[in-house]
């Protein structure tokens, strides 16, 4: 019973008591009706399920270039290139929790793509295949 999804019981904003159907799951399933990420998103409309699915892939690949970009040039004022380096640690643990809230729908497709963001992300970014020179990330290795 924990794969199908609960009916759940609420109070509404005019004091009734309402029922709904809720896409909660507690195992991976297949399908696009889901919601990841926002209630009521992406719903049951497989368009938006796609565009979900291209989000949380370009969510991953943006983790994966934040984790092995060099933008802070060498001499750069340490103070600024501090705050700099805190500010792109911020924002990729926020998207990397972002990335990981989406998982957590248990949606097959949403796990895949997930996946192979951050695999092509790091084929892309962090691989010796496209690297010209050896560069240091800007940021510390993820933990």
């Amino acid at each position: 019973m924990a794969n199908m999804a609960e009916t759940t019981s609420a109070w509404n904003t005019t004091g009734l008591h309402v029922h709904r159907k809720s896409l909660l799951h507690m195992s991976f399933y297949w399908g696009y009706k889901s919601e990841i990420l926002f209630s009521g998103w992406p719903g049951c409309n497989s368009g938006m399920y796609a565009l979900a699915l291209i989000l949380v892939f370009a969510l991953a690949m943006v983790v994966e270039w934040l984790s092995y970009c060099s933008i802070i040039k060498p001499g750069a004022n340490k103070v600024a290139a501090g705050f700099f380096q805190t500010a792109m640690h911020t924002v990729r643990a926020g998207l990397s929790y972002m990335v990981m809230l989406a998982v957590m729908s248990f949606n097959g497709g949403v796990f895949l793509a997930a996946v192979f963001g951050h695999a092509i992300g790091f084929l892309v970014f962090g691989s010796k295949a496209f690297r010209k020179a050896e560069k240091v990330p800007d940021l510390p290795p993820r933990k």
